[in-house]
């Protein structure tokens, strides 16, 4: 659903076309709910059998602009009975701070919670005491990050730097943290990136296995790409530098995957274990889930409060507890 225009759209010449703008809707919806298709389901969601329904609210200028936010969680209250819609993920943020309760972002928020519907926000990236609607909201399940190392050992695990402060009620947010580094997410398709990557990821699949003609050759092919000329050769230190410059800055993984970071990320994985969570026990109330998810949560022991609320989400740990308890 767009909800860029006054009147939503459900259907849209647009839809069907890759635009450079769909790249952060498309990151936080596969990484919650992607069925893993293009890594023969290796990085599939932590959801990857729940349905979605996709609200666009982002223009073609890099906008967000906190009316069409509104008129999309309009629309997802106006539809969230028919739809079944449990949980929204919001991995956007409104323009200024609040504290008017009567903010339009915090009405609807409330609406929301009334109907049973559980709204998780990203807190933001800035590492500031700065909390804009719809994540200062008091009903929202605003979401932090910290960085895991690519480590299952809590003990190396770090916070991100993510933003923080009081809801309009005045409690402190984040509610709790989610992973937000080292997350693996889809190329945009038909983009310059998705592009760069398939041939970077050929030629360093040629170096892998020896093939060190192959690699060349695709280097030759390509070079323009790389605005290197036709002579470049692989082995150059000057050609490298531009060759690693360039997977830095994709976060290459491999042909059509990169690394992704932000409470954008952590707040869709924190979405996707809260599906989890309704698909073992779909009788849990908002504040069953909120509960447990904050008793289970893995608190950095020397990092202030009022920056991690209950912790570190534990996933598994949180759906055996309701399992336990369905």
């Amino acid at each position: 659903m767009d909800a860029t225009d006054e009147i939503p759209k459900i259907s849209n010449a647009r839809f069907g076309r890759p635009a450079w703008y769909a790249w952060h809707g498309q990151m936080t919806s596969v990484i919650a709910c992607g069925n893993g298709s293009l890594s023969s389901g290796r990085f599939s969601g932590l959801a990857s059998r729940a349905s979605m329904v996709l609200v666009k609210v982002s223009t073609r200028t890099r906008q967000i602009k906190e009316p069409d936010i509104l008129r999309g969680l309009r629309w997802i209250s106006e539809n969230a009975k028919a739809a079944n819609i449990r949980i929204v993920n919001v991995s956007v943020g409104g323009d200024f701070p609040s504290d008017d309760p009567e903010h339009p972002l915090y009405v609807q928020m409330r609406q929301l919670e009334a109907q049973g519907v559980l709204v998780v926000c990203a807190g933001g990236n800035g590492g500031r005491e700065h909390l804009v609607p719809p994540a200062s909201a008091s009903t929202a399940l605003t979401v932090g990050g910290y960085d895991d190392l690519n480590s299952p050992n809590p003990g190396i695990w770090q916070p991100y730097h993510h933003d923080f402060g009081r809801d309009v009620a005045g409690a402190q947010k984040p509610d709790i943290l989610g992973s937000a580094r080292w997350i693996v997410s889809p190329f945009l398709p038909g983009t310059t990136a998705a592009s760069e990557a398939v041939v970077l990821a050929s030629m360093l699949d040629a170096v892998d296995s020896g093939d060190e003609r192959a690699a060349q050759a695709v280097l030759t092919a390509h070079h323009a790409m790389f605005g290197l000329p036709e002579a470049a050769q692989l082995h150059d230190p000057e050609v490298i530098a531009v060759l690693q410059a360039t997977i830095d800055r994709l976060k290459l993984v491999d042909s059509a995957h990169q690394f992704v970071d932000g409470t954008s990320v952590s707040a869709a994985i924190v979405s996707s274990i809260a599906a989890q969570m309704l698909e073992v026990n779909s009788g849990l109330s908002l504040a069953e889930i909120r509960y447990v998810l904050r008793q289970t949560a893995v608190r950095f022991p020397d990092y202030p409060h009022e920056r991690q609320g209950a912790g570190c989400i534990a996933g598994a740990a949180a759906v055996a507890a309701v399992r336990k308890s369905g």
